[in-house]
Order: C-alpha cells, then structure tokens, then sequence
C-alpha cells in the first residue's frame, strides 16, 4: 500500500510517495509565487495551492499502482490566514505566517487584554505571525472583507477540505492560531470573543493522526484514485517534521533549518514557559511539545547567496571557510524580524564587526553563525526550564550542509544525528497518513519502525570553548540594538 505526506511550504509544494514499510517511492515538488504587497507583508493565493497540489499528486502517482494508494496527510506552514465565504470561495490572498502587518493588533492582545490572560486562555502569548492578530487586522482594516467570512483555515486545511470537502484542522497547526485552548485542546471562547469572530467559521478539529474522510468523487475521478482513500488532518509543518525526524515521546529535540527555524521538545506533558518566550503546543502524537521559532533560518543564507552574492554555488562558498570559532563578524538573522524569544517584528537583519580585513567567507560564515546562534537562544530557555538535552535530530534545507551541522553542534554543544532519510514534514506527513490507516498503532510505534540515524557530529571540546565565549558577545546585540529597531521601523 501507499501513503502520501504533502508538505505545503512557503515557496512549493513537496509532496512525497510512501510505502507500507517506509520507503520512499517518489517525491515532486511544485512551486507557487510569493507576495509582498508592502514591506513586510507576505501573502499567497490559495488557489495556487491546490493547483500545484493537485499537479503534484498526479505526477508523482505516475507510473504506480493507483489503487494501492490508501491514505494522504499533511505538513503545512503554519498561522496563516485563509477566509472562506458562504460558497466556501476564498476571500482574499492569505496572510501568511511571515507577515509583519499586526504589530498594533499584536500589542493590543499582549498589553491591552494582557499576556497572562493570553496565556491562560491559549498557552502562549500574541506574536505577529500568529492568526488571532490578522483577524483583528482584517475587521480593522478590511472590514468589507471580514464581514463576509464564514469559514477560517489554516493553509495545509484549504487543501484537506479540497480533497474531501470537510473544514477540520488538527490540533498542533490550530494551536499557532491563538485561538486554540491548548492544554484542552479545543477552541478558546474567550479569545473567539476577543476576535469577534463566531465559533462555527472555525474548522472541526482533529488529531493529527485521525483521518477526516475520504476523498470526494470529484477528486477520485480527477486524480484516478479510489474513492476509499483516507485523507488524516495531518499536522503544522514543525510538528510533522518532528515526527519525520522521530522526535515523539518524552524529551526529544529537533532542529529544523528550513526557511524558518525552530528548536523543536517533545513532551508528553503540557508545560508552559513562563516568560513564554518559547511556544507551547500539542504535538502530532497526542501529546504536547515546547518550540522556539525563528523566522528566517535557511532564508538567510538563501538570501545572501543569491540577492547578495548572486550565485548558486552554496558548496562552493562554504568549502573556502577554512577557520571556524574565530569570526570577528556577528550577523543578527532577523530579516523578517524575530519571533523567538525576542517577539519583535521590527528586529531586522545585521552585520558587525567588520574591518578592512573582512573578507568574504567571513560574511558567509557569519551569516551561517548567527541562525545557529539564534537557535541557541530558544535552546536556552528550555534549559532555564531544567530541560536537559545532550542530543537533537536535524532536518531541512540547511540541515544537508555538513558545515551547518557542525557549527549547530558546536554551538549549542550537543550531539547533532543526521538521519538516513531526511524528507521533513512530507516524511512525517506520510507517517501520520499510515498511522490513519491502521497501518501503524500510533505515531510512535510509526517512529520507531521508520525512522533511523546513520550518523552523529559530535561537540568538539575546544571549538566549542571558543563558540561558547562567541555566543556570550552575539547575546549582547540584540538589546543594544532593540531601540534602534524601533526608531528605524
């Protein structure tokens, strides 16, 4: 039997073709544009989506046995805003998880309705990626709009209800709205009250592991599929990942290096962090996890190699980085401005510390420093927790640069596993997809018999020294730096 994991990202679709015993059979990607109507807004049409969905099932079905195809599942970015009206026709573009439009909206929930109550009523504080935000600034600013919705998705969730016509999302994408009551798993009235907005135009909500229907008649006879085939809720992109990686249970970490980033705790208990510097979450397995999130990770060293330098050789730039621990550049990776653990949609990307004997490779290597530093920080906080973690599996795009490993490793001084196969949230996707089926008894039985580490990079003892004295001075940029964000905003 089959099994496909789709993996909605930010610029493409992945969508991946899974076996009954874990072997990856195919994967297609399809890319879709971006929007940036103003600077900092980030939105995409949904239309588009599903388009290069539905594209991409049926290239990557070729050639296989259709009707062995048993269940379909999701990865997907996370808090954007898709609005249905009363024909379930899309609205507008959606507001996508990297838009920094809601700073007033974001400050009115934290200062004005309050963190704590926040807090209480969802587990986590407001960010300006969160949905909870783009809905007040859709009454305040597109009231015509907003007076016509009647259904509120998440991104992966407008492609689940394509497939099968059912308006669901599941619990670890819904727990990024701010809308959710994580530590019940179900929806906050107080904050549906606070928004304005009415309990029926959000979607039935699910476990990431439990299917929600079968495909339509529509989507069989245009795919060539049975009708018979599970489509399961699926998860928000970190949380599928995660289960890709194998990072379920009790006190597993991951790291991800796609265009965002994220220090990614698995917990089978719920915990909140008290300064909510970090998210707190339900997990795709059941339970719950703790995760930091930067919002320009790979981005960063996507965006130097090809607006800067103006080239695709990202091997070749990072092969003629002979020294490590001795830059003398800093990078600040807040290019879309920062989430965790600063909240701050004003922070922006900066370079210091150079000197007429910069060269190249420094600002490379400095670019590639800062997102690792940047994920220390979360790290951090889940250590002032008392959550001691000596090991971290890796994945996404960076994960593939063995020098990125390396200084992660360094870093954050622990153990980095590199995984056999590392296919994200596509991966975990299709693992979720089998466990709907009853192929697996549940994610971490799924986890257990698929995923595997083929190696391991070690700390180095003194290259870690020297990261550590290096990691002390990155520490001191940001808050000498935060007013001077505010003022050029």
């Amino acid at each position: 039997m089959y099994y496909i994991g789709i993996d909605l990202g930010t610029s493409a679709v992945k969508l991946l073709l899974m076996d009954e015993n874990g072997a990856i059979r195919n994967t297609v990607s399809k890319e879709y544009p971006l929007y940036f109507p103003q600077p900092g807004w980030s939105e995409q049409r949904p239309e588009d989506w599903y388009e290069q969905t539905a594209a991409g099932l049926y290239e990557l079905l070729d050639g296989f046995d259709r009707s062995q195809l048993e269940g379909i599942s999701f990865g997907g970015q996370m808090h954007g805003l898709v609005i249905l009206d009363e024909k379930d026709q899309v609205i507008r573009p959606a507001i996508l998880w990297n838009d920094g439009r809601t700073g007033e909206e974001t400050d009115y929930l934290n200062k004005q309705i309050g963190k704590d109550k926040l807090s209480a009523y969802t587990a986590n504080i407001a960010f300006a990626g969160f949905t909870a935000p783009k809905l007040l600034w859709l009454r305040r600013h597109e009231p015509e709009n907003f007076e016509k919705i009647r259904k509120i998705m998440l991104p992966k969730d407008y492609i689940a209800y394509r497939l099968t016509g059912v308006h669901c999302t599941d619990l670890s994408d819904a727990s990024g709205m701010l809308l959710l009551d994580v530590k019940n798993r179900c929806w906050s009235d107080e904050m549906i009250e606070i928004c304005g907005i009415k309990k029926d135009w959000l979607p039935s909500l699910f476990e990431s592991y439990e299917a929600v229907g079968t495909v339509t008649k529509e989507t069989a006879a245009q795919l060539h599929i049975p009708e018979t085939v599970k489509v399961a809720a699926g998860a928000g992109d970190n949380a599928a990942a995660a289960v890709g990686t194998g990072t379920v249970g009790d006190g597993r970490c991951n790291i991800s290096l796609g265009t965002s980033g994220t220090v990614f705790i698995s917990s089978r208990k719920f915990g909140v962090d008290v300064n909510n510097a970090l998210h707190s979450f339900a997990h795709a397995d059941g339970c719950y996890h703790l995760m930091g999130c930067m919002l320009s990770a790979a981005s960063c060293n996507k965006w130097w190699m090809d607006e800067i330098l103006k080239t695709g050789d990202y091997a070749g730039e990072q092969a003629a980085i002979k020294e490590l621990g001795r830059n003398n550049v800093y990078f600040l990776p807040y290019l879309m401005g920062e989430r965790s653990p600063h909240n701050n949609p004003n922070a922006r990307g900066t370079l210091i510390g150079m000197t007429m004997d910069t060269a190249r490779e420094d600002i490379t290597l400095a670019v590639l420093e800062g997102v690792a530093f940047a994920l220390r920080d979360s790290f951090e906080v889940a250590k002032s927790l008392g959550i001691s973690i000596e090991r971290t599996k890796i994945c996404g795009g960076g994960a593939k640069s063995p020098l990125w490993r390396r200084l992660i490793a360094n870093i954050l001084n622990i153990r980095v596993d590199v995984l056999a196969q590392e296919e994200g949230p596509a991966m975990g996707a299709a693992m979720l997809a089998a466990v709907a089926c009853g192929r697996f008894s549940s994610v971490e039985e799924a986890a257990e018999r698929l995923v595997k580490a083929v190696d391991t990079v070690e700390p180095e003892p003194e290259l870690a020294a020297r990261y550590e004295e290096r990691y002390q001075k990155f520490r001191l940029l940001y808050p000498a730096l935060k007013d001077v964000f505010d003022r050029i905003k």
